[in-house]
């Protein structure tokens, strides 16, 4: 499993989704704004998303992305797959190298395995309660009010 910059953005661009799910269908316009990622890559990233089935298009006024399935359905290592291309059932998908001993690739493959299983059991609702948790822990610290829009203004 490789954790990539592109996984990274995709993940960070479903937590936009999901955190503004009651709004309505969100656009790769307020998303780039929002996470400082060009619209371009944002429209190559949920190409995949869509293709994997986690988010839905919605064309026209008022367009934009949703979540196709609640945001405790999607697991983190669902939107790595979305966006790398591999399944967890293809050979490259370990990233072990065919020449390497024995020993190595088994480590390799085990560890793999591991860091799968530990990314399939957080949701993309765990990753927002987890933000929302250290949202309200800054505000607690600085005692000063905190927007998720600030940037925007």
């Amino acid at each position: 499993m490789k954790l990539s910059t592109k996984s990274r953005h995709a993940i960070t661009a479903m937590m936009e989704l999901a955190l503004h799910k009651k709004q309505g269908p969100v656009t790769l316009a307020d998303i780039s704004m929002e996470q400082a990622i060009s619209v371009s890559y944002l429209e190559q990233l949920f190409a995949h998303l869509r293709k994997s089935q986690l988010v839905t298009g919605l064309r026209g006024p008022g367009g934009g992305y949703r979540l196709s399935k609640p945001a405790h359905e999607i697991t983190i290592a669902e939107i790595i797959d979305a966006v790398s291309g591999l399944s967890k059932h293809s050979p490259q998908y370990t990233a072990i190298a065919v020449d390497g001993d024995p020993i190595n690739r088994l480590l390799w493959k085990q560890l793999s395995g591991r860091i799968y299983h530990f990314l399939d059991g957080i949701t993309l609702a765990d990753a927002i309660q987890e933000e929302d948790d250290i949202v309200s822990d800054a505000h607690i610290v600085t005692n000063t009010p905190i927007s998720p829009y600030s940037a925007r203004m």
